[in-house]
């Protein structure tokens, strides 16, 4: 019995640790024609995810929450160039839709 209780108190999460949630990477694809919102999704995504387009509309509702949407894609069609895919940041999120976290930023194009 020490043997189950010694792996579940191994695998039992300390205070401090990671609140968990899935981490999913946030950017802005330019093409010829259009600004296409992506989602980088984790290979080890929660199960509790069910439903693919749900939880990307809600990574970009978020995004959008956090910057102002309009700044961002006019300076990503004013400077970024066709075929770049233009890094915003990461939003860590739990399946029932709870933001544990961000890294979202505007991003800066600067000539130096």
């Amino acid at each position: 019995m020490t043997d189950s209780a010694d792996s579940e108190a191994e695998d039992a999460p300390s205070p401090g640790d990671d609140p968990g949630g899935d981490t999913f990477g946030v950017g802005i694809a330019v093409t010829e024609s259009e600004l296409r919102f992506v989602v980088n999704v984790p290979s080890d995504i929660d199960s509790g995810w069910t439903d693919p387009e749900a939880f990307q509309r809600l990574v970009e509702r978020v995004t959008w929450e956090q910057l102002d949407q309009q700044q961002v894609l006019r300076s990503i069609a004013a400077n970024a160039p066709t075929g770049e895919t233009v890094f915003l940041g990461r939003v860590r999120l739990h399946p029932d839709g709870t933001v544990v976290d961000h890294t979202l930023a505007a991003p800066s194009f600067d000539d130096a």
